[in-house]
């Protein structure tokens, strides 16, 4: 591990020009993914700048009637938030998926938005990687590849994005507020990670040095019946292989409003925006949620070893809205 200095921000404005003044200086929060990644040497700051003191660890009520959360409220305390439950029942689900109990109590939600892949080629210094190296090559394309990505992918690169907590903000509309040494900033989650294309070390549309301050979900009634239900290969503690964060109103037999957005199958949360053009004003049952999923998942190319993806995710996706279909409480 790089020797690297540190120091504690006391304030975001102080933060901000912290990491201005350095641009080898990376913000430090719970530090579960960094850490790691400069422990295995693929990231090297010459400077860490905690923000766990900052004042963003707090949740409230917009006066729109959805919810602000701050950049550094632990995963831990998102779960367990009262109103996130009620509300945004999918969203604590999708949390208490990832990790384990001790390191949601470490991780932030702004650092979860921008934890990096897990691909073995990426954590591995001594591989290529167009991810980490750029124009160094994608050798998961030709090699290990059953759990990385068959939407949205290139030739470049085909990584899947790891966060539970990312693919239930995506569904809900979520915004992401930040902070850069010219004032304040935002962007939908929608836009906040790039496509792959040819360039995939540039992974979100973050202007250099901004701080992550908070996210805003908007008011969303359909989110009070949601769920998140994520497929690993072991009982827990391990990176999703198909997840599936949807919520869903069915009145007299028909869809009236669905948020669908599937995880682990591309390099970014995908919102499954044909799938949900499908479920509106349909009949609600299996068949129509089968026909939205085929719709959505026509456009994958998955890769010889992870074409298993495709039935996974699709029959993910019918179960989870069957379920939310004889489950609304409304």
């Amino acid at each position: 591990m790089r020797e690297f200095g540190y120091q504690r921000a006391t304030d975001v404005a102080g933060a901000v020009a912290l990491l201005g003044a350095d641009p080898e200086a990376r913000f430090l929060g719970g530090g579960t993914n960094l850490v790691d990644l400069m422990k295995s040497g693929v990231e090297r700051p010459a400077r860490l700048v905690d923000i766990r003191g900052l004042p963003l660890d707090g949740i409230e009520s917009t006066p729109e009637g959805g919810l602000r959360i701050g950049a550094t409220v632990t995963n831990g305390d998102l779960a367990a938030h009262p109103e996130v439950r009620r509300r945004y029942p999918a969203l604590a689900q999708a949390v208490l998926a990832g990790a384990s109990g001790q390191l949601r109590n470490m991780a932030t939600v702004g650092g979860n938005l921008l934890q990096r892949t897990r691909c073995g080629y990426f954590t591995d210094v001594t591989r290529p990687c167009n991810k980490r190296v750029p124009g160094s090559g994608c050798p998961a394309v030709a090699g290990e590849h059953h759990n990385h990505a068959i939407l949205g992918a290139s030739g470049h690169c085909v990584a899947v994005h790891p966060s539970d907590m990312a693919v239930a903000l995506t569904a809900f509309d979520a915004t992401v507020h930040f902070e850069t040494a010219d004032g304040a900033g935002e962007l939908p989650l929608a836009g906040f990670y790039l496509p792959v294309g040819d360039t995939p070390h540039r992974e979100t549309a973050l202007p250099p040095g901004a701080l992550i301050t908070a996210i805003t979900l908007p008011p969303a009634p359909v989110a009070v019946n949601s769920r998140y239900r994520k497929v690993r290969e072991r009982a827990s503690y391990a990176f999703a292989i198909g997840s599936v964060a949807a919520a869903l109103e069915v009145r007299d037999g028909v869809v009236r409003e669905a948020r669908l957005a599937l995880g682990a199958v591309a390099s970014r949360p995908w919102r499954a925006v044909a799938a949900e053009r499908v479920l509106t004003g349909a009949p609600a049952g299996p068949g129509t949620y089968a026909a939205a999923a085929d719709a959505e998942l026509a456009a994958a190319r998955p890769l010889p070893h992870n074409a298993y993806k495709r039935d996974l995710v699709r029959n993910l996706v019918v179960a989870v809205l069957t379920q939310l279909a004889e489950e609304d409480p409304r």
